[in-house]
């Protein structure tokens, strides 16, 4: 989640009990990817993660937010996000070589944790890290305002949601999912993923269709892959997070035409997330996903890290 410690501080005094994105979004990502992996990449999972239980994914989704303020966690606070230098809602776009800085981006992130864990896996070496933050950039890079530089990541921009006072980035991180699932906790997750994995397994579920064709990526090329997943969450945010620019949101109550446009959206991209982060798994582990339909060649090449 993007945010610093204190808009975090604000957020959790407006919402009692609120723990944001990494507990109900990020756990309900990992519990839809827990529904669609293989049973050996979960076994693989539970081995590297040390957890032989049903929450082995969710218990470790938030971890990267907490890590990042940790002593030696800094230099992981980039990795976060990719602050696309564009013109919403005129404009959306990522350039990897534009909005990727120095110190890293959520899309060379996913690219390194990705070639780590593809030499853990070939050497038999276990390590969790690389691991834990997987999961959790497969979750924040399919939410819009990680892949969005304006008014940092819409962190100074302020809004309402039912009379609460918001940074629009914690509205999408946080309020909306609260309003939507009514809860704030993993038992919430739980329940909220089980609604989305119907979603996408029922022959009659509103995903059922299109998520067959949300992964079409390799291991190959897991920056193609990453910049796929930004540019297209970076869409909505000319589209629904400010389809009319950010004066027509500041210091606004978001409810009505805006809150049930961002609501499917919401929705679809958690989906998306828990499909996308079950096919990187069982790719990684395995070398094939019925997402993809063919198998991947799991062949670990010297691929020098990158930030």
């Amino acid at each position: 989640m993007r945010c610093n410690l204190l808009s975090l501080a604000a957020a959790s005094a407006l919402v009692p009990h609120a723990l944001a994105w990494g507990t109900v979004g990020h756990a309900t990502v990992a519990y839809i990817a827990t529904g669609l992996i293989k049973n050996e990449t979960a076994a693989y999972c539970k081995k590297v993660l040390g957890d032989q239980s049903a929450n082995v994914l969710a218990s470790i989704a938030s971890w990267a937010d907490s890590y990042r303020y940790e002593a030696g966690g800094g230099f992981s606070t980039p990795f976060h996000w990719i602050d696309a230098i564009d013109n919403p809602p005129y404009s959306c776009d990522v350039d990897y070589d534009r909005d990727c800085t120095d110190a890293g981006c959520i899309v060379s992130a996913i690219m390194n944790y990705t070639t780590i864990q593809r030499v853990n896996i070939a050497a038999g070496t276990i390590e969790p890290d690389s691991l834990k933050f997987l999961v959790h950039f497969l979750g924040d890079i399919h939410q819009p305002l990680h892949d969005e530089n304006y008014g940092a990541g819409g962190n100074n921009i302020t809004v309402y949601v039912d009379g609460s006072k918001w940074n629009l980035h914690a509205a999408w991180d946080t309020a909306f999912i609260t309003k939507i699932t009514g809860g704030t906790n993993i038992t919430t997750a739980k329940a909220f993923s089980t609604r989305l994995l119907a979603s996408i397994q029922s022959p009659t579920g509103v995903y059922a269709t299109a998520s067959k064709k949300w992964f079409r990526s390799s291991l190959k090329d897991p920056k193609a892959a990453a910049m796929k997943w930004a540019t297209e969450t970076n869409n909505y945010v000319c589209t629904a997070v400010l389809p009319q620019g950010p004066l027509a949101i500041e210091g606004k109550e978001l409810n009505g035409t805006y809150y049930q446009v961002a609501v499917p959206v919401v929705e679809e991209q958690m989906a998306k997330a828990g499909v996308r982060l079950a096919a990187w798994l069982d790719l990684l582990v395995t070398g094939s996903t019925p997402f993809l339909g063919c198998p991947s060649k799991r062949a670990v090449r010297a691929v020098p890290l990158v930030v």
